[in-house]
Formats: C-alpha cells, structure tokens, sequence
C-alpha cells in the first residue's frame, strides 16, 4: 500500500459508545497503539442515490504499516456499516521517540 512505516487511520461511526468499542477493541489487539475519538460531526454524503446528512463520531488510529491489513480486517468485520469509511493515510514523519512506542505498542 505505501512506504511509510506509521499510518493514521479514519474510520466513522454513528454512535459514541460504537467508536469507543472500535478504538479500544483495535488497542486490545494491538492493531493500533492508540485511537482519538473525535465528534459529534457532520457528515454529508450520497447513499444509496440520495444526499444523506448524518451525525457520525470518528475515530483516528494509528499504527505500524505492517498492521494495517489486520487492523482494517478487524475494523471491517467489528463496523455495522454496510461500507464502512476506512481510510489510512501515510505518517510521513514525527518525534523518534512517539514512532518506537507506536511501534512497539502493536507488536504482540
């Protein structure tokens, strides 16, 4: 998927209490070191051939590159959405000592 060896990754839910089950079920497994909740926000998009406006909490995770596939699965199968928003975005750099500790904090 890239080079970068960190990612971020974005994931939507519609509810608090299912964004704080993905974020610590994926810190459980070690599939991310650690997950932000963000929200209430608005999300705005087309559904099914209608506009659709729905209030949504996200969740931003961070892991190791070569989790990624295990966290996405995991996401996937834990997410009550038919399609849910998975979105990982490459770490491109950041503080030597936050890097290892994500490293070492998804690693079993």
């Amino acid at each position: 998927m890239t080079d970068a060896r960190w990612l971020t990754v974005l994931t939507t839910t519609d509810t608090e209490a299912k964004a704080k089950a993905l974020a610590s079920g994926a810190v459980e497994a070690r599939l991310a070191a650690c997950a932000q909740i963000s929200g209430p926000v608005t999300s705005v998009y087309r559904w099914q051939g209608a506009i659709e406006t729905a209030e949504e909490w996200q969740v931003l995770l961070k892991t190791a590159a070569d989790r990624y596939d295990a966290l996405e699965s995991h996401l996937a199968s834990a997410h009550d959405y038919e399609t849910p928003e998975i979105i990982a975005t490459p770490v491109v750099g950041g503080s030597a000592e936050y890097l290892a500790w994500l490293t070492d904090e998804t690693r079993a």
